[in-house]
């Protein structure tokens, strides 16, 4: 089985990509300017506290030895205590990660549900009026920062028309999608944009392949010829790109988060630096990452499963 193969390639792959990745992110947290035991006493702290809560952090310990302790720890999953909320870093992970979670993909089927038929209608009427339509409505979309789009859409849909709540996060499943729409859409805009663009140059450059010529030949109905024949060859590309934005899309999900005040773990990480929160910073760095990880992979299996030359 060429697939299942290439699935476990891929998986083993991983391995030393997590290995990197605590590697940096252990490299990173330590280079942030400030030190946790100041975020936690203040400005006026002793230096026999600032001693004792370096020690009761391990962070007195030759740097070789933190890292291995560290990856110890991440490992049986105990990622410490938040220095600022008191809580298990897993804890919060578990509690704010799902909001994330829901948030981007929320944006990313929106995403696909606007640029997929948008694709089609511009390839399909190429050079026309509705294919310039297109572009130019996503071509504004794409040229504006992501907390823009948020700002505008709050003051129009949640500040001005009051359709929708200016932020937060509901209690039953129906009013958390409530919530988050606006948020989603703000995240949803410049990933349509990019998506639309890419879908709709592979259908121009998949429609006029010999093969689709030759179904034609055959009398294929239309329909058949452009959802087994074009559609699924022109998303390969598509499918690539879309894996490579999650990591923007999280990035933009940091901002959105603070701009609608959604719980998430975007808005925890921005808290976290600023108050010096090392294992909640270290924590949500390697989930993100992982996520992302985890992301690529799924995206080849996707793409494996499309075109099964990739699996061999």
């Amino acid at each position: 089985m060429p697939l299942f193969s290439y699935v476990v390639r891929r998986i083993l792959q991983m391995i030393p990509t997590v290995v990197f990745i605590l590697v940096i992110t252990f490299v990173l947290i330590r280079l942030l300017p400030g030190d946790p035991a100041s975020a936690m006493l203040g400005d006026r702290a002793l230096d026999a506290d600032v001693i004792r809560i370096n020690a009761s952090l391990g962070l007195d310990k030759p740097i070789i030895v933190q890292f291995f302790y560290f990856v110890e720890r991440v490992f049986t999953g105990d990622l410490g205590n938040s220095i600022t909320l008191k809580l298990p870093v897993m804890t919060l992970i578990l509690q704010r990660l799902p909001v994330t979670l829901m948030l981007i993909t929320m944006a990313a089927v929106i995403a696909l549900l606007l640029a997929v038929p948008l694709a089609f209608v511009a390839a399909l009427k190429r050079e026309q009026a509705s294919d310039a339509a297109i572009r130019g409505v996503f071509q504004v979309g794409l040229s504006m920062p992501v907390f823009y789009i948020g700002i505008l859409l709050l003051t129009l849909f949640a500040a001005h028309l009051k359709w929708f709540p200016v932020g937060g996060f509901g209690d039953t499943f129906g009013s958390k999608l409530y919530h988050l729409f606006l948020p989603a859409l703000t995240l949803a805009v410049s990933l349509a944009a990019i998506l639309m663009r890419n879908l709709r140059a592979a259908i121009i450059g998949v429609i006029n392949a010999e093969y689709v010529d030759f179904a034609r030949a055959k009398g294929l109905r239309t329909r058949i010829i452009l959802f087994r024949h074009v559609l699924r060859n022109a998303l390969i590309s598509t499918i690539t790109l879309f894996g490579l934005q999650i990591g923007s899309l999280l990035g933009g999900g940091v901002i959105t988060e603070t701009v609608f005040a959604v719980p998430g773990a975007g808005r925890l990480m921005i808290d976290s630096i600023y108050g010096r929160d090392y294992p909640v910073l270290q924590g949500l760095t390697i989930a993100l990452a992982i996520l992302v990880s985890l992301t690529f992979l799924v995206t080849d299996i996707v793409q494996a499963w499309l075109d099964p030359r990739i699996a061999r």
